[in-house]
């Protein structure tokens, strides 16, 4: 995936723009469950047999994409470096006002060895003058954080997964280069989170209900691997009587607990029951999906009887997962159970929809779930308008030098743009000329029927897309705030000369953003950057590459429409302004 160019050397970037830049550039994910390619550092699927396969990729196991959690976190480190400040505030950030799971995991990692841990401050006669924050305690407590039914808080694999980012080699030697560990030693650095896996595993060993509840949720085995790493020592033998976990004396004879008869709840399969009495089993005794399918008899099956039995145990998040399997089951027929998914759908909060869609034969279905990932994307427009009437204006570069990048900036503006009320977004595409668009109801279908005449031809005038929504009586409300997006290569007049559209237009700009996206190896220009720096507004920018990305989707619009970090000027910074507003999350005790 191309990185675009951003408009300071790297050198000049200070902690703020470095912030933004991770959040608009990095990858969503840093585990794959499922193998795949590594192509110029980017992962991707790998392509089954018989297709195509890219040239220069790598194959990659399941498991950790190295490359992808190496430049996350260095670019973690480089802020941290820089102002530790803002690192603490972006890591409780992170935890509590982001879904962004494999972020939590990185910025724990950090938080955990990072080198502010309460040590003594010395006056000269070597008296202590006073003790260093501990920042340590920060880690602690973003992987303790509990709170009742929130999907914020870190799962037990995640707690496991910040021990093995750690232990990565090249993660480790990074964290030694950084003055986080023993040079010289060859274990990796962990900091404090094997004491705070065993005190995490402690809690729940005190409430079972919690231990039991994540057994169920499908954490078993993963709790196992935590205990196991962190070499937790349960008090009594209902730890492991809960997991299911068989005991053997240890080759050093020193175990006490766990080694007498266990009790365990045998989870046996359903061999040789009926298809009623598997349903009576899943009622009696509440039974999850995850609990059910891995112990179906053969010539029974997961049957439109036993899925509607499991759906209570489902998520919102579970049911859009397991669309395509209630279609084959016909169970999308059913009002009670349509209702259900329907409420499920408007509640999604990233664009994973799109892809499920691709799954499912039904049209009607199939544009259900293209609703859920504008609810997404509604939602987090919502989000980052709240507090400030945003006007966004769409410029969409449809000149020559975009043959070959049009088609991907369709696709990207297909999934955002449905996200905007129509009475707050204005779109027009520009060659040398300005034409404004405006999609006939506030639908994806209105958004693609909108696109699809655009081609790319002619030359480049960005300020013949301002000029154009000018003439056609655009004008913005006193007191709200202009964002001005640009799609395209950049290439163009001279960004003076685009500045000069605006005001010319009477249009007050509070921010710019660029979407990148620049056909093959094509030649990628300055006009907005320039543009932007001469009006001493706040930019940022993206390639559109990002928005292939489902999660990607709502994170850039909440970055993007909550003021970007100003370059070369100092207005108040938004969306970091936000980040450092963030309450730092406190160890309890």
């Amino acid at each position: 995936m191309a990185t675009a160019k951003p408009l300071l050397p790297e050198a000049q970037m200070g902690p703020a723009e470095k912030l933004l830049d991770l959040v608009l550039s990095s990858s969503a994910h840093l585990w794959h469950n499922r193998p795949g390619i590594e192509v110029n550092g980017t992962w991707a699927a790998r392509p089954r047999k018989g297709a195509p396969r890219p040239k220069n990729a790598v194959d990659v196991e399941p498991g950790l994409h190295v490359s992808a959690a190496v430049r996350l976190y260095e670019k973690l480190l480089d802020i941290y470096r820089l102002n530790v400040d803002l690192m603490s505030h972006f890591a409780s950030y992170a935890l509590v006002e982001t879904d962004w799971r494999d972020l939590k995991v990185a910025t724990a990692a950090l938080m955990l060895v990072q080198s502010r841990s309460g040590q003594p401050v010395k006056e000269d006669d070597g008296s202590v003058a006073f003790y260093d924050d501990d920042l340590r305690q920060l880690g602690e407590a973003m992987l303790l954080f509990y709170e009742k039914k929130s999907a914020r808080m870190m799962t037990p694999k995640a707690i496991l997964r910040v021990a093995q980012l750690l232990e990565e080699p090249q993660i480790a030697a990074l964290n030694r280069k950084a003055g986080f560990g023993d040079p010289a030693s060859k274990k990796a650095p962990l900091g404090r989170w094997k004491r705070v896996a065993q005190k995490w595993l402690e809690y729940r060993e005190k409430n079972p209900a919690m231990l039991k509840g994540l057994v169920k949720a499908g954490f078993k085995e993963t709790i196992k691997d935590l205990a196991r790493k962190c070499g937790y020592k349960p008090e009594n033998q209902s730890f492991f009587e809960i997991l299911g976990w068989k005991q053997k004396q240890s080759a050093a004879g020193h175990r006490s607990v766990g080694l007498g008869t266990l009790k365990f709840e045998k989870q046996e399969r359903f061999d040789g029951l009926s298809e009623a009495e598997i349903c009576e089993a899943i009622e009696t005794q509440r039974l999850t999906y995850k609990d059910v399918v891995g112990r179906l008899p053969k010539d029974v099956g997961l049957t439109p009887a036993i899925m509607a039995a499991v759906l209570p145990s489902l998520s919102d998040k579970d049911l859009r997962i397991l669309t395509p399997t209630l279609e084959e089951l016909g169970l999308m027929a059913d009002a009670e159970i349509r209702a259900r998914w329907e409420k499920a759908v408007s509640t999604a909060t990233d664009q994973r929809a799109l892809n499920i869609a691709k799954n499912v034969k039904n049209k009607e279905i199939r544009e259900k779930l293209e609703e859920a990932a504008d609810h997404a994307a509604r939602a987090a427009v919502t989000e980052a308008t709240k507090d400030v009437d945003v006007r966004v204006m769409f410029l969409i570069d449809k000149s020559g030098s975009m043959q070959g990048a049009i088609e991907q900036s369709k696709d990207a503006l297909t999934k955002i743009l449905a996200g905007f009320p129509a009475e707050k977004v204005n779109i027009a595409t520009f060659d040398t000329m300005g034409t404004v668009l405006r999609p006939k109801a506030p639908t994806r279908a209105a958004v693609q029927h909108m696109l699809k005449g655009i081609n790319a031809d002619g030359g480049t005038v960005h300020g013949a897309g301002v000029r154009a929504l000018h003439g056609a009586d655009v004008r913005f409300p006193p007191g709200s705030r202009l964002v001005v997006i640009v799609v395209g290569d950049e290439a163009g007049e001279a960004g003076d000369q685009f500045a000069r559209a605006f005001n010319e237009c009477g249009y007050t700009v509070s921010a710019m953003a660029m979407l990148v996206s620049v056909a093959g190896h094509g030649a990628r220009g300055n006009t907005v950057r320039t543009c932007s720096a001469f009006m001493k507004v706040p930019f940022s920018e993206v390639n559109v590459a990002q928005f292939d990305d489902p999660y990607q989707v709502t994170r850039v619009l909440k970055a993007l429409l909550d003021a970007p970090v100003a370059v070369g000027a100092a207005p108040q910074i938004g969306w970091v302004d936000r980040v450092m507003k963030t309450k730092l999350l406190e160890l309890k005790s």
